[in-house]
């Protein structure tokens, strides 16, 4: 596959998706890159703004075996990756698999379920494996994941572990619709109470497995220049030294920033990365990945506002 092919394929995904959902393009530009760069992605919105929706609508278009847990204070890690039941006719323990072990998991609400049961997700959204009682299972290798949230102000939420965090290629945050697109929202579905399944809105399989494969070894093929790998690690070793931030991004999330530039890059027509793919997915990258700093807080800034002022003021490269 070339790069216009691939750009072809992003297009036919993006039409399935806009029969069903209007609005909330940068959202979905955000996880077809996820999804090119073989990453997770965590939405975080108030209720009602389609996270979960739209992640179904995502995952029709694309024709993979699609998972869904819905996260609640009771859930237990086992709910989400299985276990070893003992079967009394072959006296034998099978394994019974959970909603992990699919092609796309959407893991609802995923900040109302306490940190024991979000630390189940770990080994997973790193290794593409789980282990149960000792024993090492693989996940599919195109497993993803597809997170919401809600804001942590809200009653009955757990804030992510750090580690957790780490492992999300973007955290998007979804706003409101514009008043147009309002209007257009509730003009198409104001004829109903509950939420409509995709199929329903005509959301057809745009991608095989085969093609998705071939756009993800595309964008390892894609050209980095050593001026850009300069810049990604100046932005970050700077979010480490800023005095309003008590952490900065890990070496990890710089060396996710340019796997996602690659997949931007391919999503743009270019089968090299430039300053801009940087600077477009730099926010989206870093802003769960930082700790405010005790002063920070005080003062009420946000982790959005800071790395905005570390992009703005870190030289890209000419």
């Amino acid at each position: 596959m070339n790069v216009s092919e691939a750009q072809d394929l992003a297009r036919r995904i993006r039409g399935q998706v806009a029969k069903a959902v209007i609005g909330q393009e940068d959202t979905v530009r955000l996880l077809l890159t996820t999804l090119f760069a073989g990453g997770h992605i965590l939405l975080e919105g108030a209720p009602g703004t389609a996270k979960t929706f739209l992640a179904q609508c995502f995952a029709r278009t694309l024709g993979l075996d699609f998972g869904r847990i819905q996260f609640t204070p009771d859930l237990m890690p086992g709910d989400i990756l299985g276990a070893n039941l003992f079967n009394f006719q072959t006296s034998k323990f099978t394994l019974t698999r959970g909603p992990i072990f699919c092609d796309l998991l959407l893991a609802d609400e995923i900040n109302r379920t306490p940190p024991k049961t979000q630390a189940a997700l770990l080994e997973a959204m790193q290794e593409r494996k789980v282990t149960l009682d000792g024993e090492p299972h693989a996940l599919s290798p195109r497993f993803m994941v597809v997170a919401t949230q809600n804001p942590l102000e809200q009653q009955g939420t757990y804030p992510l572990p750090e580690a957790q965090l780490d492992r999300f290629l973007f955290k998007q945050v979804l706003s409101y619709p514009s008043e147009a697109e309002e209007q257009a929202i509730v003009a198409a579905h104001g004829v109903r109470t509950g939420s409509p399944s995709p199929e329903a809105l005509g959301v057809e399989v745009a991608a095989s497995p085969k093609e998705l494969q071939a756009v993800v070894d595309l964008v390892a093929t894609i050209r980095l220049a050593p001026e850009i790998v300069d810049y990604v690690v100046r932005l970050v070793r700077a979010t480490r030294s800023s005095p309003d931030l008590e952490a900065g991004v890990s070496p990890r999330g710089g060396a996710m920033l340019a796997t996602a530039a690659r997949a931007r890059a391919v999503l743009e027509g270019r089968d090299y990365v430039i300053p801009d793919d940087i600077k477009a997915l730099a926010l989206p990258a870093m802003r769960h990945r930082v700790v405010l700093s005790p002063a920070a807080e005080v003062e009420a800034r946000t982790a959005d506002a800071v790395v905005q002022i570390i992009i703005d003021q870190t030289e890209a490269p000419r």
